[in-house]
């Protein structure tokens, strides 16, 4: 079956995932794939994803908003709603980030490196985002939603932007395929989540791995406030640890850049 230029059918052939995926839900057009997932709560099967050919109001971090381009991304979110804590739910954050780095890496041998907490780069332009979400009832989780957005073969890119952006297509030279890198990616996600819940410490390992600008000066910003200091880890739960001259303070958000 073929809708718009997205072949089901190619994407799910590479896909070889036991459960992430294998409740798959397309949209030739939504305002938002992490809402759809967050609002219907009849969409409850562990593992479902949701993609959008066109997401004309896609938010990223810090209510930013997410520019998508029709038959050229990747825009999707993935519903988790088992093995899901509130300690863990920034650990899904870096994990995500690491499987889009390792599907672009293995299927386009592109020099990727993480940003904290959750752009993936090529270089230092921005390849793509994630958000995470979640629904709870008291103290509990109910659900969690990745959204991930990958500007994958965008021939340029107009307006400003805070992380100057990129595509697969622009960075690899040539035009690739959206259903297999969204298989890999998929592929990657279910993996690295198993270590999520089995083995965080690893998860937390190879995020450092890929990341560039542990050990250097940065500046990072959050609303009104700009702090600076030495980006000298991130803990055990993922959060950014800062060293300046008071001490080592722990960040819980904002954007990081390089001083």
């Amino acid at each position: 079956m073929k809708i718009s230029n997205f072949e089901i059918e190619e994407m799910d052939i590479k896909l070889k995932t036991s459960y992430i995926g294998s409740n798959f839900i397309f949209y030739e057009e939504a305002n938002s794939t992490n809402e759809e997932l967050l609002r219907d709560s009849s969409i409850k099967k562990h593992g479902t994803v949701l993609f959008a050919n066109s997401q004309v109001k896609g938010r990223g971090r810090l209510n930013r908003e997410w520019i998508s381009d029709k038959n050229n991304s990747l825009t999707f979110s993935i519903l988790l709603t088992e093995n899901i804590t509130a300690t863990n739910i920034n650990i899904i954050n870096l994990a995500s980030s690491i499987a889009v780095a390792q599907s672009i890496e293995n299927l386009y041998q592109l020099d990727i490196s993480l940003k904290w907490p959750n752009d993936v780069l090529v270089a230092t332009r921005k390849v793509s985002g994630i958000l995470v979400e979640s629904v709870s009832k008291g103290d509990t989780l109910e659900r969690v939603v990745v959204g991930i957005g990958v500007n994958v073969n965008q021939p340029m890119f107009e307006g400003g932007f805070n992380v100057p952006p990129s595509s697969i297509r622009k960075e690899f030279g040539k035009v690739v395929s959206r259903e297999r890198l969204l298989a890999e990616i998929l592929n990657e996600f279910e993996r690295i989540l198993k270590k999520v819940k089995n083995n965080p410490e690893d998860v937390l390992n190879i995020w450092r791995s890929k990341c560039k600008m542990i050990g250097e000066k940065v500046k990072i910003v959050d609303g009104e406030n700009e702090t600076y200091g030495i980006f000298e880890d991130i803990d055990e739960k993922g959060f950014l640890l800062l060293q300046d001259m008071n001490g080592v303070k722990k960040i819980y958000n904002g954007d990081v850049s390089l001083r």
